[in-house]
Formats: structure tokens, C-alpha cells, sequence
């Protein structure tokens, strides 16, 4: 389903990767690791449509990202290393706005059941600005819950700032994901254990 074609990635004078290549099929996870400044988050923001490697291609189902951009953004859930919370909102003001954004109606309802599975029922109508980076993490991350069909995920770091219970709630979101027919990439520096098909990719 997503697939890496010859991809290069420069920034500044520094060659971060070259002749990248590699294949996802529908039901997979891929784990891509290395060490901080290896371009994890260059190659994902890559994979995501969001910039354009030095050489090379990225493919959505056989066709180049770069002819059906709409489309493909429509397809997927991108959530960056950066929360992307505005921090005088509410968790549930934040989260309905990145909803619409998305394309995904979510009225309040639904985006309370989401916070609720995460544990952040009662932090649910704070300014985000109060909450701590874990709980901050776990709002960015209830997008997950609230996505509708979208069968390609791109995480970087989803586990950062999160405890142990937390990460296992990730995992077994990402499982239920990919065991659906979805796609998950993500980098992390845990080590995570997954009960589906999953590979590692390593930046040197």
C-alpha cells in the first residue's frame, strides 16, 4: 500500500539518507529507528506529503503521492513529535478543530469517549495550557480513536511523556489498526512489542 521508492533527504549541507527504499502492506507496521538527527522525522514528514525528498518518490497504492495530494491526505492521520494543541483551548475544543481540519465530523459526544478511553475524562474542558506533556500526549493522541477509515497512520514518537499504561493503550490501538487492514508507521526510541506484522527500519 505505501511504498518508498529511492528516496534521498538533504537538509542544509547534511545528506540525512539516500537510495531509501522499502514496502508496506496493508496490515503492517513499520518501526523506524536511530539515533536524534538521523531523519526520522525528515523521513516521515516525507512520507506524509508534508516535504519533498532531495531524489526518489513516495507511492500510495502504486501511484506517486505528489499527483494526488488531496486524496492521500484524506487517507491518512498524521500526528508529529510537536502535539499541535492550542493551548488556551480545551482538550475537546482542540480536538474538534483538528477533526474538521481532517475532513472528520466528531461532534462533542464522540470526542468525550475518546478522552474518556484515555483517561483524561476530567481534564476534558481544561485549557490544554494546564495539562502535563503526558496528558498533553494522550489528547494529540485520541485522534487515533476519533478517525474515521483513514487507513494510513504516521506517528513520530507516539509514546513520548507517556507512562506504562499508557503506551500499552497505543500498542493495542495500533494493533487493532493494522489487524482492520491499516497501515502504521512510527518511530520510537521504546522497545514496544506488537502482536502484528511489524518491521524496523534503522537511520544510521
Amino acid at each position: 500500500m505505501l511504498q518508498a521508492v529511492d528516496l534521498s533527504c538533504i537538509r542544509g549541507t547534511r545528506r540525512l539518507f539516500q537510495c531509501l527504499g522499502f514496502s508496506i502492506s496493508a496490515g503492517e507496521a513499520l518501526c523506524v529507528r536511530g539515533e536524534n538527527g538521523a531523519g526520522k522525522t525528515s523521513l516521515l514528514r516525507i512520507l506524509a506529503g508534508l516535504s519533498q525528498p532531495a531524489t526518489g518518490e513516495v507511492r500510495w497504492r502504486d501511484a506517486p503521492i505528489a499527483r494526488c495530494r488531496e486524496a492521500y491526505a484524506a487517507q491518512l492521520v498524521f500526528i508529529g513529535h510537536a502535539n499541535a494543541l492550542k493551548e488556551d483551548l480545551s482538550a475537546v475544543e482542540n480536538l474538534r478543530a483538528a477533526s474538521a481540519l481532517a475532513g472528520v465530523a466528531c461532534d462533542a459526544e464522540a470526542v468525550r469517549a475518546g478522552l474518556s478511553a484515555e483517561g483524561l475524562n476530567d481534564v476534558a474542558d481544561l485549557p490544554v495550557q494546564w495539562l502535563s506533556q503526558g496528558q498533553r500526549r494522550r489528547v494529540a493522541l485520541t485522534r487515533l480513536a476519533l478517525s474515521r477509515g483513514q487507513p494510513l497512520w504516521i506517528l513520530d514518537e507516539p509514546f513520548s511523556a507517556l507512562d506504562q499504561t499508557a503506551v500499552q493503550r497505543v500498542c493495542r490501538r495500533i494493533e487493532a489498526h493494522a489487524a482492520q487492514g491499516g497501515v502504521v508507521v512510527f518511530t520510537t526510541h521504546q522497545d514496544v512489542e506488537l502482536s502484528v506484522q511489524s518491521r524496523s527500519l534503522e537511520l544510521r
